[in-house]
């Protein structure tokens, strides 16, 4: 049976181009709602540009885009913002002349049901005690935290994470994973691309496998163990 009814996300024939670069090739997907599901595959396979093509953040695409049942091909980045999604990108996005409080309140609230500032206090305790420092004055970890905060208190319900692990110390890694499980038990869905098979099998319920642009392969968590050796040739680990 089809998961479209319940997909939150449903991607279908994405197409995708930087320019004259043909990069997403009819990508298709679904992110059923209140799931963790990862995009997995080697650098260039297209993951990144999925997740800013669904965001409205690549100029030219082609193909269609579901969210909650609204069609967001033709929409601008704001307004797909403003149906609920959020991403968080690889490099983090922390504002450097801005301290960890300003950087915090700086996305505005586009829905209601955001966790309050207290809740993201409560997930990344760091970040209570590193209020007044400037955005790169903490660590890797920290400015990871502070990028999941921030979009925590948009109000949300899809999170596109990009490799929220990369760069990370193994302690920091855990913490991030003990949080996407936590925003899951509360009811969010995630999107995550993510190099870190580890952790991705830790926290997730599906991976869709990406090469040239494609999706090629969807393998159940459940199933994991049994196709470690083809996740492992996909991955070339």
């Amino acid at each position: 049976m089809s998961d479209t009814a319940a997909a939150l996300l449903s991607v279908s024939g994405l197409n995708a181009w930087y320019g004259e670069s043909h990069i997403l090739h009819g990508v298709e997907f679904e992110v059923p709602r209140g799931e963790v599901v990862t995009l997995l595959g080697r650098n260039g396979a297209g993951k990144t540009t999925t997740l800013k093509s669904i965001m409205g953040m690549v100029a030219r695409r082609s193909g269609s885009i579901r969210f909650d049942g609204i069609e967001t091909i033709s929409m601008p980045s704001d307004r797909i913002a403003r149906l609920g999604l959020a991403f968080c990108p690889e490099e983090r996005g922390v504002f450097a002349s801005l301290n960890v409080h300003e950087n915090l309140l700086l996305p505005p609230v586009v829905r209601p049901g955001g966790l309050s500032e207290a809740q993201v206090f409560e997930l990344f305790p760091n970040l209570k005690e590193r209020l007044s420092s400037q955005g790169t004055k903490l660590s890797g970890g920290e400015q990871q935290m502070l990028a999941i905060g921030r979009i925590l208190r948009t109000g949300a319900r899809l999170l596109l994470l990009d490799e929220p692990t990369e760069g990370l110390a193994p302690v920091i890694v855990q913490q991030i994973g003990r949080t996407v499980s936590r925003l899951k038990a509360e009811g969010f869905t995630i999107l995550l691309v993510e190099q870190n098979f580890r952790f991705a099998a830790r926290v997730a319920d599906r991976h869709y496998v990406m090469e040239n642009g494609r999706v090629v392969d969807m393998i159940p968590n459940a199933e994991l163990q049994s196709n470690l050796e083809k996740v492992h040739e996909y991955l070339g680990v």
